[in-house]
């Protein structure tokens, strides 16, 4: 079976969908596996270091795409590219299937397997297969980075001569992974952090690491059976904002990290709130979007950009682990060997996609079909 690695497309990408040392790992199952030249270059691995792993590298990227048996990479074809893609074939990338009805589509009528890694069930079992979350951990510690290289003062507290400085006090909003891993970097660097997340069952999380955790009594809320934060209703969402007021009033920096996978990310903290901050703080928005709806879970802040609102800079750069490409690539890579080493035939040597496994959820297209339910459904729906 061949396993191939086109070089990402997207210009500002550095990351990579497998790094050399994954490569052995594959072809030690008995894949053989194919790199495009320069696939690498933006993450720090060098053409050379594929060769001395066992892959082939390979500059025309039409061959390769027409003779994989599997792809791997961390972005989505273009249209364009499908129709070069082999009949029969299997995918795996970020995928963003609930956006990308047309290409989902396009990729389901060229008869090629399609396996959507945002969609790889939240599970003990998958844990080593659940790219979202070890790129989510990255974007938490890249958005800390971010927030003190903005900040016009520093994190720890300092004793000095000249007087005390300070540490800087810092709210999270969301304490998921990624929120978790921001909390944990800015108590590292010395900040006082305060975090909220919907579901008190996090709080004990919240607390080990140093922080302090903001009650606000929301009444039903906690997670999905994936294991992310439900979307809560308009009135728990006011109740939200207000009691985080004074919060992010007294903060230097503000992180957000709320997402609801599938939907628009909720709007929790509106602009009046972000007026209410000191010159000089800084608000980093993680879900900052850009399919040109605006803004994240703050309002104001632009996809791509830093944008400065009396005096407080609202940044929503946008795809942080893309930050640390060697860390990025070289988590994602796991994750995707793992992937197809859960549904790698010793026998056949080739990757076989089992429906009846229970980590089936994240194949999205098969046989020319939707065969997952829940964007069946949605497809189905218009």
């Amino acid at each position: 079976m061949l396993i191939a690695v086109p070089k990402e497309q997207a210009e500002s990408e550095c990351r990579t969908a497998l790094i050399p040392d994954s490569v052995k790992r594959l072809t030690r199952l008995g894949a053989a596996v194919q790199v495009e030249a320069g696939a690498g270059d933006a993450a720090g691995f060098a053409d050379a270091e594929y060769r001395d792993a066992g892959a082939t590298v390979t500059a025309d990227r039409v061959a390769l795409l027409g003779q994989a048996d599997m792809l791997l990479r961390v972005g989505s074809p273009s249209l364009a590219e499908v129709a070069q893609i082999k009949p029969g074939g299997i995918h795996a990338s970020f995928l963003d299937p609930f956006k990308e009805r047309e290409l989902v589509q396009a990729l389901c009528q060229r008869g090629v397997s399609t396996i959507s890694m945002e969609m790889v069930p939240r599970s003990t079992r998958s844990q080593k297969m659940d790219a979202l979350s070890s790129q989510a951990n990255l974007a938490g510690y890249v958005m800390v980075l971010e927030a003190a290289r903005q900040l016009p003062a520093l994190f720890p507290m300092m004793m000095t001569p000249a007087g005390t400085l300070r540490p800087a006090k810092v709210f999270v909003i969301g304490a998921g992974v990624a929120g978790l891993q921001a909390i944990a970097t800015a108590k590292r660097l010395g900040a006082q952090v305060t975090a909220f997340d919907t579901r008190p069952e996090v709080a004990e999380q919240v607390r080990s690491l140093g922080a302090r955790f903001l009650d606000i009594d929301l009444g039903e809320t906690g997670a999905t059976a994936e294991g992310y934060a439900r979307e809560l209703t308009d009135a728990q969402l006011q109740k939200q904002r207000e009691a985080q007021r004074e919060t992010i009033a007294g903060s230097d920096v503000l992180i957000t990290t709320a997402q609801v996978f599938g939907r628009k990310p909720p709007r929790i903290v509106p602009q009046e709130f972000v007026a209410g901050m000191r010159s000089g703080s800084v608000v980093v928005d993680m879900a900052a979007q850009g399919d040109g709806e605006g803004g994240g879970n703050v309002e104001g802040s632009v996809a791509g950009r830093v944008v400065d609102l009396g005096g407080v800079k609202i940044v929503g750069t946008g795809n942080w682990p893309n930050a640390v490409p060697r860390a990025a690539s070289q988590m994602y890579s796991a994750n995707l060997c793992s992937l197809v080493e859960e549904f790698w035939n010793a026998e056949a040597q080739a990757v076989e996609l089992d429906l009846a496994n229970d980590l089936s959820g994240c194949v999205l297209t098969c046989e020319r079909r939707i065969c997952n339910p829940r964007i069946a459904q949605l497809y189905a729906e218009g």
